[in-house]
């Protein structure tokens, strides 16, 4: 699936990946492969990126914002992020 983070100044990250994982107002949760179609608001905390089924990872500290996914794409907008890297 597709992935893209931005905020109002850049676009954070872009690519394919196995899944992400999302700090959500009402606790975490994981978006997979063929997900179902969802929006939801999203609180500050960590943001994990599935490169791949073999753990390659990367993090990012979310300050808030939002996530859609629809047809096999997560489009994450959020105030500010920082990568963990």
């Amino acid at each position: 699936m597709t992935l893209e983070i931005l905020t109002p100044e850049k676009k954070i990250y872009s690519g394919e990946v196995y899944g992400v994982q999302m700090p959500g107002i009402s606790g975490s949760f994981e978006v997979l492969e063929k997900h179902a179609p969802l929006v939801s608001a999203l609180k500050a905390g960590k943001l994990k990126i599935l490169k791949n089924k073999q753990n390659d990872v990367a993090q990012f500290e979310i300050r808030g914002g939002f996530v859609e996914v629809l047809n096999n794409r997560v489009t994450v907008l959020v105030e500010g992020a920082t990568s963990l890297e």
